[in-house]
């Protein structure tokens, strides 16, 4: 197990971040607007972003060195959450959360080639 680095604690609490914001706007904003912002492809797209950065952060965490293939994953959801909340409108928080923690977990995942 390796130890937890400053960046990977960073990236833990960007995750947690960019989780409650997703669950937060998907819950709030998205049922209150209605229309385009619950279309199943976007809603579902925000609650597997928020649960996937729950995970990611959570992963980190533990230190073990396979967070990045979590990460990875990690960064491609919230890249495709962050262009679809771009999309409808509205949404600058979640875009802006995601988009964030998509660096960082890009950063993290850039190792992956090591822990495989």
């Amino acid at each position: 197990m390796e130890q937890l680095s400053t960046e990977m604690r960073a990236c833990a609490d960007l995750c947690q971040t960019c989780a409650t914001t997703c669950f937060s706007e998907a819950m709030n904003h998205c049922l209150e607007s209605g229309g385009k912002h619950t279309e199943p492809e976007h809603f579902q797209l925000m609650i597997a972003c928020a649960e996937i950065c729950k995970a990611a952060a959570a992963v980190l965490l533990t230190g073990i060195p396979q967070h990045v293939f979590v990460c990875h994953a990690c960064a491609q959801i919230c890249r495709a959450c962050a262009q679809s909340c771009q999309k409808i409108g509205d949404m600058q928080d979640c875009v802006d959360d995601c988009s964030v923690c998509a660096e960082s977990c890009e950063a993290m995942s850039a190792t992956m080639q090591k822990a495989a």
